[in-house]
């Protein structure tokens, strides 16, 4: 379930709140019970487990887990003649 920031403009109460996506949006704020309260726009937040991602693969910055070059050229574009397809 995600977690929404709400902030009521009234009284400046901030709150993080977990509902589900369906749920409809708060708008009593629970601390002056002014109809004020909002959701506010904030960066989610999340983490990548798992290999397969920058944190596992890439972070340490050596190219070890990196995969090699192949040593298969790429397929031929036509036309140079340096391929010597022609």
């Amino acid at each position: 379930m995600p977690i929404y920031a709400y902030r009521c403009s009234s009284c400046n109460f901030e709150q993080d709140v977990m509902q589900k996506m369906a749920d409809a949006p708060l708008t009593t704020c629970p601390e002056c019970k002014a109809e004020a309260f909002t959701k506010q726009l904030t960066a989610p937040g999340f983490q990548l487990k798992g290999s397969g991602w920058y944190a596992t693969d890439f972070k340490g910055g050596s190219s070890a887990s990196a995969k090699p070059k192949s040593d298969n050229p790429p397929p031929c574009q036509g036309g140079s003649g340096s391929c010597g397809c022609n």
